[in-house]
Formats: C-alpha cells, structure tokens, sequence
C-alpha cells in the first residue's frame, strides 16, 4: 500500500513555490502526480502567462480543475479564484487567461488536441 502524498497549503499560496517547467508557449506545468503514478489520473498545476491558452481540445476522461489565482475563460465563461470546474468526457473547449491564472487540474485520463479552430 503506497502513502498518501501531502501538499501543505497549496491552495492558500504555496503553488507559487512549484517547480515550473514549460507546457505550451505561455503556459508552464509543475507535475504533482504524472499519468499513471499510484495508478491514478495525472494532478499539476498550469500556470498561464496573461493573453496564453491552449487549443481546443476534447476530454476523453473527466478533468477537474480549482483556479487558485487570476481567472480562466472557455467558449463557456470565465471562472475566478476559487472556481470548481469540470469538463466530462466528450467535452471539447478552447481555454486562455487574459490576466494569467494558475490552476489546479486533473486529468482522468489524456485530452485529445483538436487545433486552434
């Protein structure tokens, strides 16, 4: 049986001190469980740069997401420090930040890249 994994306050400030690396162009990822791991669904944080998204993209697995900071927007609003957001499977939305935001995200399984469209 594995241990549980702790992230004391990570959602009352210590995301800032995550290691980031790079996702997307504006868009940088700090893994906390990569796909897979202890045989559950991959947990980062996104961190976006103001004026970043990422392409529409379909969920072929429920993705859950708690904004932390800043605000996030797809084709359906925008959703604020705080938020719950979740995306089931067969969703398919564009996401951007205009003022730059980091998440909290799930994934239960990999999304699939649609493009820009």
């Amino acid at each position: 049986m594995s241990d549980p994994v702790h992230f004391p306050g990570l959602a009352t400030g210590a995301f800032c001190d995550a290691a980031f690396e790079p996702f997307r162009e504006g868009v940088e990822i700090a893994h906390l469980q990569r796909p897979g791991e202890s045989g559950g669904p991959a947990l980062a944080l996104l961190r976006y740069r103001p004026g970043a998204g990422v392409p529409r993209h379909e969920h072929t697995g429920l993705e859950t997401i708690l904004v932390l900071a800043g605000s996030q927007s797809d084709e359906r609003g925008t959703y604020r420090a705080g938020d719950v957001v979740l995306n089931p499977p067969g969703s398919v939305h564009r996401v951007w930040s205009d003022e730059g935001c980091t998440v909290l995200i799930s994934w239960a399984a990999p999304v699939r890249i649609l493009g820009d469209a």
